[in-house]
This record gives C-alpha cells, sequence and structure tokens, in this order.
C-alpha cells in the first residue's frame, strides 16, 4: 500500500489530493488565481483529515512540474519539498500536461490524440499531443496558435483540446468532428495514476536539486492570470 499526496499549483487551480494506491481518497482544490500560497496546506490537512490518515502515514509526495505558472510552480514544489525534508518522504514529479491529457481522456473517453493545452502570454500556449495511451505524440513546447495550428494533425487522429489556453483558441480556431472541445483543466486528481506508476518503479526525485519545468524563462510583466503569472 502506498499513500500518496499529490499537489497541483501550476494553473490558477490550488489542488490537493491524497490517495491510497491509485485509489483516490479525498480532494480539495479551488481556482481563486492567487490563493496558492494561503490556501495549499491548509488543503492538504483538509485532504488528511478527510481521508483519516496522519501526515506521517504518506509515502510519497507528488507535485505537478509544469509547465505553467512560474510562482505557482515554485509554491508546489517548495511546500513538497518541505513536506519531504521534514517527514523524509519520497518526491516524485508528474508533467502537468500529461496529467490533463490523462484527465481528458477519462472524461471523453475516445480513441484520439489529446492536446491539453495552458495558458501563456498573448495567443500563446505550452502544450503537447499525447495518443490514448498516454505516449507522446508531440513534445513539450510552447506554441502560438492560429486557425490552422491544428488542421494537419487532426487530419490524423479525433484531437481533443483541454486546458485553460482553450478559452483563447476559441478566438481562432472552430470545434469540429474532428477538433473536439473539453472542459477539463488541471486537477491534483489526474496525477494519481501517474503517479503511482512512478512509485512502483522506485522513480523518485533529489529532494535537495529538483526544479519545476518552466519550459520558458520567467519574463515579468503584467500578471495574464489573477497575479500568476
Amino acid at each position: 500500500m502506498a499513500i500518496l499526496l499529490c499537489i497541483e499549483t501550476s494553473t490558477e487551480i490550488c489542488s490537493v489530493a491524497i490517495a491510497n494506491n491509485n485509489q483516490l481518497l479525498a480532494l480539495e482544490e479551488v481556482s481563486e488565481g492567487n490563493s496558492h500560497a494561503k490556501l495549499l496546506m491548509s488543503f492538504v490537512d483538509k485532504v488528511l483529515t478527510t481521508a483519516n490518515i496522519a501526515i506521517n502515514e504518506i509515502d510519497a509526495v507528488c507535485f505537478s512540474e509544469g509547465p505553467g505558472s512560474y510562482t505557482g510552480l515554485r509554491i508546489g514544489l517548495s511546500t513538497a519539498k518541505g513536506l519531504c525534508y521534514t517527514l523524509d518522504k519520497k518526491l516524485i514529479h508528474v508533467s502537468t500536461l500529461q496529467s490533463m491529457a490523462w484527465g481528458a481522456r477519462k472524461a471523453m473517453a475516445l480513441d484520439a490524440y489529446y492536446c491539453p493545452m495552458i495558458d501563456a502570454r498573448r495567443m500563446e500556449v505550452f502544450t503537447a499531443i499525447y495518443d490514448s495511451r498516454l505516449a507522446i505524440v508531440e513534445e513539450v513546447k510552447s506554441k502560438i496558435i492560429t486557425e490552422n495550428t491544428f488542421i494537419e494533425i487532426a487530419k490524423e487522429q479525433p484531437l481533443v483540446l483541454s486546458g485553460n489556453g482553450l478559452e483563447k483558441c476559441k478566438e481562432v480556431i472552430k470545434e469540429t468532428p474532428n477538433l473536439i472541445f473539453s472542459n477539463v483543466q488541471t486537477s491534483a486528481a489526474y496525477m494519481i495514476e501517474l503517479a503511482y506508476e512512478k512509485y512502483e518503479k522506485q522513480q523518485f526525485e533529489n529532494v535537495a536539486y529538483v526544479e519545476p519545468f518552466y519550459l520558458k524563462e520567467f519574463l515579468a510583466g503584467k500578471p495574464k492570470v489573477k497575479g500568476l503569472y
């Protein structure tokens, strides 16, 4: 039995889940933009209480590695590192985009490609494309969205678009039978199976040296989503 604590702070959503192996026991999440620092540890306490698990009974902490909000990623990883240092527990990271693809696949249940998108600046998103087994079809990259961005890939296989980058895509891309919109966002619940797979394979991170996956360097400027960017 493995008790896994999963932390998702890569976007405006602050989300924490506790799982037994790959089964969700409790979930707390809210979309309030700049609330991560204020709510994260209280959410950890709430999911532990709901699941009737003491904090020293967890086996590993899993954080969503990015890409995403620079500030959100730093808060999530700092919290995960602090818990692992204090409790002497293992640290696991999960790709934010892959976990979003997992959530969209669960919601849509289609034999399709899955394209989660995280809002960046202007018409740019952080994205990747996965098949229905969550294997990489297109590697993680930043992409400028135009009306023609997904035309060719959608000819190969139906393409499910999801994430908080989808809203601005709707300004230039129309939904079609082969280009499908999903309302799935980030959630710690979508990290669980991926985290458990890494736990079973003993794929742990070095707590002292691991860093978030920013994809691009942080650029100071006007916040994009409620103070996160």
